[in-house]
């Protein structure tokens, strides 16, 4: 943890982008806790001072992109690939159930083996077997057609980053194969079926400037979405970006606080990535305006071929130890573990499918 702060300086209303700049920039660190603190009342307004658990379960690493920044790219011949099947996954997701989850959040690249039908199946068979349960999807871009057929087997939210608001600076972390416009397309699609959607950014990519984190502030505002997640960039060794320092804490954190303060009733998680550059990353994302966690569920013998980025804690955990671990480190900083569906604040049940 950093030194103490006695001072905290208290923040006015962060209205214009003026001031929001200010916020991404300072490194006062008065000021930076004044935000923190902003960002925790304004938190407990909606949430309290519980944390939800999602529990994750990481099904496929193989990935038709190749985005420069990524260790699942489809480039990277020094990944081990793997896909679950669907007993496996399904087995995950009984462990999950068996220790309190009400959320399952299925995870993987952009894999073609994977087209409607397959994720249709394995929607139908949790939904089927966990009626109660959210379940999250996080498999990236799909037409319509696609979102509204797992809207309809189960699928209740949607997380899909848009990783920068700034035509320019996505272009520079994404091959010309993609585009900033097809992904906005796809989080306005999801909005309007009727998903819980989740956006979210990296702080610190290579070429990202101040300039361009009030953008995807901004574009944030704009969509509204129920989920937000916010991390570090952590450079993966066998990716063009190898070369680059990650993330800064600080600045991640107050992209967190600024988050929470612009869009009170967001979901956001005090990511796996925050506790890798700090050995208490969550816990601190927590103190900034985080209200989510996401222990893994995954087939420990897969965990570290899920290799986003270099160095990923948890990966030889069991499921059971990263729960109990988890719940244990923020209870120590003053939080009330939920282990409930955990639905965004204001979010009815007229959005979920049946």
């Amino acid at each position: 943890m950093p030194e103490t702060i006695t001072e905290i300086r208290e923040i006015p209303a962060i209205k214009t982008d003026s001031e929001i700049l200010h916020f991404i920039t300072t490194e006062d660190p008065h000021e930076a806790e004044g935000l923190f603190a902003a960002a925790r009342k304004v938190r407990s307004e909606h949430y309290r001072n519980e944390v939800y658990f999602r529990g994750l379960v990481e099904f496929t690493n193989y990935c038709k992109n190749d985005c420069y920044y990524c260790g699942l790219r489809r480039s990277n011949a020094g990944v081990g690939r793997y896909r679950l099947s669907l007993d496996e996954i399904l087995r995950s997701c009984q462990i999950g159930d068996t220790l309190g989850f009400k959320t399952f959040v299925l995870q993987g690249g952009e894999d073609p083996y994977f087209p409607d039908d397959r994720v249709v199946e394995i929607l139908r068979a949790i939904r089927g077997a966990y009626p109660d349960h959210a379940i999250t999807l996080s498999i990236g871009e799909r037409p319509r057609e696609s979102y509204e057929a797992f809207f309809k087997a189960g699928a209740n939210r949607y997380l899909l980053r848009h990783e920068s608001a700034c035509e320019e600076h996505y272009a520079m972390m994404h091959p010309a194969s993609m585009s900033l416009a097809a992904r906005k397309g796809c989080l306005y699609t999801l909005n309007s079926i009727g998903y819980q959607v989740g956006a979210g950014f990296m702080v610190g990519t290579p070429f990202q400037k101040p300039e361009h984190l009030l953008e995807d502030l901004r574009f944030l505002r704009d969509l509204q979405p129920h989920m937000i997640g916010i991390g570090p960039f952590i450079p993966q060794a066998d990716t063009p970006f190898r070369n680059y320092p990650a993330g800064a804490l600080e600045q991640t954190l107050r992209m967190v606080a600024l988050a929470r303060l612009l869009l009170p009733k967001a979901l956001i998680p005090a990511t796996t990535a925050l506790g890798t550059i700090s050995p208490v990353g969550r816990e601190r994302g927590l103190m900034a305006g985080a209200n989510v966690v996401m222990p893994n569920l995954s087939p420990k013998e897969v965990r570290k071929l899920y290799a986003l980025y270099d160095n990923k804690i948890c990966t030889g955990d069991e499921a059971a130890e990263c729960r109990y671990c988890m719940e244990g480190r923020i209870r120590n900083f003053g939080f009330v573990p939920n282990m409930g569906r955990g639905d965004a604040a204001g979010w009815t049940a007229s959005g979920l499918s049946s």
